[in-house]
């Protein structure tokens, strides 16, 4: 068995190396086809979750939401005010909304789910941040479309369409300032 993985290993690498360079695929893509990870890639599919619960005070509320677009991997990256609450994020059949009885309809072949515990609003109750007007993602790779899924009782959900159940990771940075930033990467292929 080991013997016909080699065989097989070495027949693409040879199938590589023969190809015209424009048909070539890259030492990242060869390494993968081969067995190795795309891009070094390790991250899963499964569901992530930090601290969101019942009983927990809310985050500092959401002021901005905005993607990117990497070699390897689109982004999105939620800024807060102040510090990180819990959040959730998984693949899920259809993005629930928020405090109605409705999914969010978005574009993709697979769906994350995105439940932030923090709100769009501060605490005089002025609106920090409209989820209504997410950022456009035309032209990325894995990204297909964002959709909000409202915000109630200090929880937030977005939605995130994408290509496929492809790996993702979710992790949380200091900065700007006294501010904080959860960022969600999902891979281009696994």
């Amino acid at each position: 068995m080991v013997r016909q993985v080699r065989q097989v290993r070495l027949a693409v690498l040879a199938l590589l190396l023969l190809a015209p360079p424009a048909l070539a695929a890259s030492a990242t893509d060869a390494a993968a086809l081969a067995g190795g990870a795309y891009c070094g890639i390790t991250w899963g599919s499964l569901q992530q979750a930090v601290g969101a619960g019942p009983g927990l005070p809310p985050s500092s509320p959401i002021d901005a939401v905005r993607t990117g677009r990497h070699r390897c991997y689109d982004r999105m990256v939620i800024e807060l005010q102040g510090a990180p609450g819990g959040y959730r994020v998984g693949y899920v059949p259809a993005v629930a909304h928020q405090a109605k009885d409705e999914t969010v309809p978005l574009r993709g072949g697979a769906f994350l789910q995105v439940v932030l515990f923090a709100p769009v609003y501060d605490e005089q109750g002025n609106v920090t941040v409209n989820v209504n007007a997410l950022p456009g993602v035309r032209g990325y790779r894995t990204f297909r479309q964002l959709g909000s899924g409202g915000s109630f009782e200090g929880y937030t959900t977005i939605g995130l369409g994408v290509r496929a159940r492809l790996p993702f990771r979710v992790f949380t940075l200091a900065g700007p300032g006294s501010g904080s930033r959860l960022v969600i990467d999902v891979a281009h292929r696994w």
